[in-house]
């Protein structure tokens, strides 16, 4: 049996009539990118990140058990209390995505109902905290239906569901580091499912923090679906989807030793990597603005200046994360508000740290 089919549930028997889950879930940030993939929702090289916690969306599933199986998805979404039409063919095809791995949906009524604690659409993974909190949603519900489901399990199977949602999605379910994608030195590592990070973790990086500074809140004008789409015949793929791999090696040592220089420079390495990558693609494509160049000028003077630990990253769009430990929050913070804060679209940033992935509200 491969290990997708392990996931298939057979539950179609003993269904709770009605009820109501909430949860939420986090956005996540990656270390290291994941930029390119092969179906189904498969990634061409493993990734590495941060779980994030103030970024998060929460999910409300209301189910209504029907009296027959539905031959079509029966789904009601609001988006932050209004109906999104707009929204329903994505999640219409997450639900035929899992629908052999949770058949009992086929047999609810459901109201979907979610809203995110940052901008939609804006450079911070919305798809990701958003198909994750879907995905444990509906894991809560199948815990309904078996009981004896461990954490563990449904944890995975989670992660597993997330991923044909939104292929970040899968890393936003634990926290505080998770891993997605075959690696040889994380045994325990899947192209199927992420992974809670199972090494040893220096203080250093114990409570990091990511301020998120809005340079951009408006839609992105290639959308990351596009974007991946590009790597495949891209002149630098292979090798890209190689240097990522080395990279998380690197990172096994650099959370290990808290070397706080080497891990600035390969997740900087890493953020203007995945930038370069959609500059060299065809059709090519811009996605930073001149704000968030400035920004990262502005970062690397103080950090030359003050012997400051703090880093950027970049996901697919505009905005920075800048990147810190805990026992620098309070020079960071005057930082940004003194130097960075006119880059940001109306002045807006989020303040988030590291977190431990998704839960019941």
């Amino acid at each position: 049996m491969n290990l997708s089919e392990s996931f298939v549930s057979k539950l179609e028997s003993n269904l709770p009539t009605s009820g109501n889950i909430t949860c939420k879930s986090p956005s996540n940030i990656a270390l290291v990118k994941y930029w390119g993939k092969r179906p189904v929702q498969l990634p061409e090289n493993p990734s590495i990140s941060f779980t994030l916690d103030e970024c998060h969306t929460i999910t409300s599933l209301t189910y209504q058990k029907r009296e027959t199986k539905a031959t079509e998805f029966s789904f009601e979404f609001y988006f932050e209390g209004e109906r999104k039409e707009s929204f329903r063919p994505k999640i219409q095809k997450f639900f035929e995505r899992i629908e052999k791995y949770v058949p009992f949906i086929r047999y609810y009524d459901f109201v979907i109902d979610s809203r995110n604690t940052f901008p939609h659409s804006s450079g911070i993974a919305s798809s990701a905290s958003g198909m994750s909190a879907l995905a444990y949603v509906v894991m809560k519900l199948e815990k309904e239906i078996n009981p004896e489901l461990t954490k563990e399990d449904m944890l995975k199977k989670a992660s597993f569901l997330a991923r044909l949602g939104s292929g970040s999605a899968c890393r936003s379910l634990e926290g505080p580091i998770t891993v997605w994608g075959k690696h040889e030195a994380i045994e325990i590592s899947s192209d199927d499912y992420a992974v809670s990070y199972p090494f040893e973790v220096h203080d250093n990086f114990k409570n990091y923090c990511d301020t998120i500074l809005l340079v951009d809140k408006g839609e992105k004008q290639v959308s990351s679906t596009v974007g991946h789409d590009l790597m495949h015949g891209h002149p630098f793929a292979q090798r890209r989807f190689e240097q990522a791999s080395e990279n998380i090696s690197r990172l096994i040592t650099i959370f290990k030793s808290g070397d706080l220089n080497a891990f600035i420079e390969v997740v900087e390495s890493e953020a203007l990597t995945l930038h370069a990558m959609m500059m060299t693609s065809l059709p090519y494509f811009i996605l930073m603005k001149p704000n968030t160049l400035s920004i990262i000028q502005k970062i690397w003077e103080y950090r030359k200046e003050t012997d400051s630990k703090i880093c950027f990253t970049l996901d697919a769009g505009a905005n920075v994360h800048v990147l810190y430990p805990e026992t620098e929050k309070e020079q960071v913070i005057e930082f940004i508000k003194s130097e960075l804060v006119g880059y940001c679209q109306k002045g807006q940033y989020i303040c988030d740290k590291v977190g431990l992935g998704a839960q019941l509200v």
